[in-house]
């Protein structure tokens, strides 16, 4: 049996600026930063918190920082210690909301927080409360229990908001007096109080089994004789140690993220390994506010073993908290459907996250060097390099072509080997990262810092790997771009490029496509001119979004179009296009609605078939949602009969006519919506239907295109008050 001190927790002291950085500005703010540490060490003992953190605002850079932490080691707290306001988390949302955010167990994280559930997948329970100064969040405050803690309390609750308070309170103090606090660079972990291991150690070693104490950074700091006999090693060597780096047996992100899981959720965990002689032992670890205990004893085989000694991990495998942040940004990426959404996801979500000030996507297009985005570089940079020939001598280039990352802690030698690019001076270290998919280097992401940086093994692989989760979002969403690109220029080609003028009409038309689908739909409009006397408003939505549907739209207007110019009444012209569909044998059905515009009688005459009702505005500015009878969509039934409405359309109406993509929200009643519709048609001005209808398109995407998968079409057909005669 072998015990050594305790391994001190805590390496960043806190000089005068309360940020452990050796540039203090004032010994008020390093007590302010002292006090903020104290209430958060003070309201986790008084609420039961195994785990609390404060973090604060950088308002310039959009990102929460974590400055102090405890009941966690900073190893494992750093891959979270910068959270990008632009991010979906519960933070963010704090701080959004002004509102503190209970996140009461895994479940319910998975459920609200997607993407935080997947890249910190432990049972807890969260509650993250804003600090708030002046009206706005200057930081939250973050406590976290097992997930068996049931819901706070309205005392402890209030217990929590008056901590948060006080933490305001000192942010709001030091700030007026011209020394605000921020955080540190690294966050300060908190120590727990220390422990006696003597007493337990003779009754220890009695035991069959073997026993280790770790720190909360998973170091061995107490070891009995049997777990050393087990482990294969000598104790000297083991204590200070963690198991995973003193036994390369053990040198495996799924063993040290059992360590990881216990010592957030407070459950046991454990695993099984096999030793390089071929015997299994079995792990357990048991984790409280001082550290973690690990048992070890011999056991069987299991059914399926998690890898054979042969086939021991690399040397250097990315360790746990790596491989979650790693998650983190991935999750980020397989939202993002379009290069500049990818673009716009590393920029504003991920750059903060990797502490990057500079962050740029290139890539190579017929012989040039292509910037699809950057952020934080001078502007002047991406003017030089958007367009350079591939011919040209640029770290960028190379790296695009050789598919060998560059990573470089200052910037002298590329301000050597490059001295033509003098903006390789203005950052003092890089990072040139390979986008390579199927061998195909075709791009390249430069990340630029604004002081040296050393990039450890570890950040070097975590960099990579996600080049490497870039590169196939990148690839997968230029894929998308050129097939949307195709689908969009089949369905322009099916929608008239432009309406006839009709005296007497002012008309207005607009196609919005599907936000997050990259096939064509079935939506369409026109406006059908039979002289000076009458014209025919004409709209539908074919159902889903296919070539198919793209098609059968093309027909439909097409035997539209070719009925109406037979002078058939509306009930007509639909009842022959139902039967031309329905001899086409799809399987597709179509809405539709026909309008006969007669202007010399100042009527106008409507059927419907299944589509949404069209609205009227009057000249007084009344808006009427007209009743139709709604009729069976195209190509439902043999036979189908549709009804003709008659309308008086007196000069100074407007007619809108819609599909359902711009009224459909989920959760509201569609009646609802039209109404809704109407209402906004009501209360606007009288002017240009072009403007209107700019209006009408802008408030949709603001408020139903968001994550829709529906096409919009819109069609305003306004009746022209004549002017006197001459």
């Amino acid at each position: 049996m072998r015990a050594k001190g305790r391994v001190r927790r805590v390496d960043v002291d806190v000089d005068a600026d309360g940020n452990g950085d050796g540039n203090g500005d004032g010994a008020g703010a390093g007590q302010g930063a002292a006090l903020l540490d104290r209430l958060l060490e003070r309201i986790g003992q008084a609420v039961g918190a195994h785990i609390g953190a404060t973090f604060l605002l950088v308002p310039e850079q959009q990102v929460l920082l974590m400055t102090t932490v405890t009941g966690a080691p900073r190893r494992l707290a750093l891959p979270w210690a910068r959270l990008a306001l632009a991010a979906p988390g519960p933070l963010p949302e704090t701080v959004r909301t002004l509102s503190p955010v209970w996140v009461s167990d895994q479940e319910a994280a998975a459920r609200r927080f997607p993407r935080i559930a997947l890249a910190f997948p432990y049972s807890i329970a969260m509650y993250n409360v804003p600090l708030v100064v002046d009206g706005a969040a200057w930081g939250v405050l973050v406590l976290m229990w097992p997930e068996s803690r049931p819901e706070l309390t309205a005392a402890e609750r209030a217990r929590v908001g008056d901590a948060a308070d006080a933490m305001a309170g000192v942010l709001r103090e030091a700030a007026a007096r011209g020394r605000p606090i921020r955080p540190r660079d690294e966050p300060l972990v908190l120590e727990p109080p220390p422990t006696l291991l003597e007493p337990a150690a003779a009754l220890l070693e009695r035991l069959t089994e073997g026993f280790v104490a770790l720190d909360l950074c998973a170091r061995m700091t107490f070891i009995t004789g049997r777990a050393a006999r087990l482990l294969g090693r000598d104790p000297d060597e083991l204590l200070g140690a963690e198991p995973w780096d003193a036994l390369p047996w053990l040198n495996d992100p799924a063993f040290e993220n059992a360590f990881v899981a216990v010592l957030f959720s407070r459950r046991p965990a454990g695993f099984a390994a096999r030793r390089p002689d071929g015997a299994w032992l079995s792990f357990a670890f048991y984790a409280d506010a001082t550290g973690v205990s690990m048992r070890v004893k011999t056991a069987d085989a299991p059914d399926s073993a998690p890898r054979a000694a042969e086939d021991a991990p690399p040397a250097t495998p990315a360790r746990a908290g790596t491989l979650f942040h790693l998650l983190h940004l991935a999750s980020a990426l397989t939202e993002a459907t379009s290069v500049s959404e990818v673009a716009e996801s590393l920029m504003a979500q991920m750059r903060p996250v990797l502490n990057a000030t500079g962050l740029a996507l290139l890539v190579s297009d017929e012989g040039r060097l292509g910037v699809v985005g950057e952020r934080g570089f001078p502007p002047e940079m991406r003017e030089h390099f958007d367009g350079l020939p591939l011919a040209n001598r640029t770290e960028g280039i190379r790296t695009i072509r050789t598919g060998v990352p560059g990573f470089h802690s200052t910037n002298a030698a590329l301000v050597r080997s490059y001295p033509q690019h003098r903006h390789y001076r203005e950052m003092d270290a890089f990072a040139f990262l390979p986008l390579t998919v199927s061998n195909d280097t075709f791009g390249c992401l430069v990340l630029g810092y604004d002081r040296p940086r050393d990039f450890s093994p570890d950040e070097r692989a975590e960099l990579t790997s996600l080049a490497g989760m870039i590169a196939q979002a990148l690839e997968r969403a230029r894929l998308y771009d050129a097939n949307a690109d195709v689908a969009r220029g089949l369905q322009d080609g099916l929608l008239p490029r432009h309406l006839p003028r009709v005296p007497g009409l002012e008309v207005a038309a607009r196609y919005l496509p599907a936000t997050h689908t990259q096939e064509v739909g079935g939506d369409f409009y026109d406006l059908i001119d039979f002289g000076s006397h009458a014209a025919a408003a004409v709209i539908g939505d074919v159902q889903g979004h296919s070539v198919q549907a793209a098609a059968l739209m093309g027909q439909i207007r097409t035997a539209v179009h070719s009925h109406a110019r037979t002078g058939a009444p509306p009930e007509e012209v639909l009842a022959r296009t139902n039967q031309a569909l329905l001899e086409l044998k799809s399987d597709l059905f179509c809405s539709c609605l026909y309008a006969h515009i007669d202007l010399p009688g100042h009527r106008v005459l409507l059927a419907s078939a299944g589509h949404p009702p069209p609205i009227l505005r009057r000249p007084d500015h009344r808006a009427e949602v007209l009743d139709l009878p709604p009729g069976l969509l195209l190509g439902v039934a043999e036979g189908a009969r549709f009804e003709t409405v008659e309308v008086p359309l007196p000069p100074g109406s407007l007619l809108a006519l819609y599909t359902d993509g711009l009224v459909e929200r989920p959760g509201i009643d569609l009646g609802s919506s039209v109404d809704l519709l109407a209402g906004r048609l009501a209360a606007a001005a009288d002017g240009p239907v072009e403007q209107l209808a700019d209006r009408i398109i802008a408030q949709a995407q603001e408020t139903v295109v968001p994550r829709s998968s529906d096409d919009i079409a819109l069609l305003l057909v306004a009746r022209g008050i004549p002017g006197p005669a001459t």
